[in-house]
């Protein structure tokens, strides 16, 4: 039997807890596999947010699913807007249907210039499974065809979504209080 880890001290409420999260990531998993069966399906994640959604993600799909990962220098406020893949897909995707998998959206920006830079390598299809969407935050108009759950502007850690680099692997997703992000 799983033990949930304890509340970090900086944040306010657990707002999905691991038994929801198991059970909205089985029903994308179907709706995947129902909509792509007989279908050459490539999951594609952008490293490292990404890889709990992904992991989880693959497990549910009951098709023959090849994974891969890219890596960018994301797109940060007063830069330019620029963003650049730091790796690139190891295996071909030509003629392949790519599901993004995306821990959380929010502005798009960075996932406007994935699907470019995706569409690129000629698969058939580049569609988007998001976990979280945060529309409320969007800059760049991005299609989600599979959407786990619409979040507010919350600043959120566990299953992922990290601090400084930690509190990924919280089995479960909570809200930071704005305070502890000073």
């Amino acid at each position: 039997m799983s033990r949930t880890p304890p509340l970090p001290d900086f944040c306010d409420s657990i707002l999905l807890d691991e038994t929801t999260i198991r059970s909205r990531v089985a029903e994308l998993g179907a709706e995947i596999t129902r909509d792509f069966a007989g279908k050459d399906v490539r999951l594609v994640t952008v490293l490292r947010g990404g890889l709990y959604f992904l992991s989880d993600l693959s497990r549910a799909i009951t098709l023959d699913v090849s994974l891969d990962f890219l890596a960018v220098a994301p797109y940060v406020h007063g830069s330019g807007g620029t963003v650049r893949v730091t790796k690139d897909l190891d295996d071909s995707v030509r003629g392949a249907v790519i599901v993004v998998v995306e821990d959380v959206v929010d502005t798009g920006l960075t996932l406007n210039y994935v699907l470019s830079f995706l569409k690129a390598h000629e698969p058939e299809q580049v569609l988007v499974c998001a976990l979280l969407d945060k529309p409320a935050r969007r800059i760049a108009p991005v299609k989600i065809t599979y959407r786990g759950f619409e979040m507010q502007d919350d600043f959120l850690v566990g299953y992922g979504l990290d601090v400084a680099g930690r509190y990924r692997n919280l089995p479960y997703l909570a809200s930071v209080r704005p305070e502890a992000l000073l």
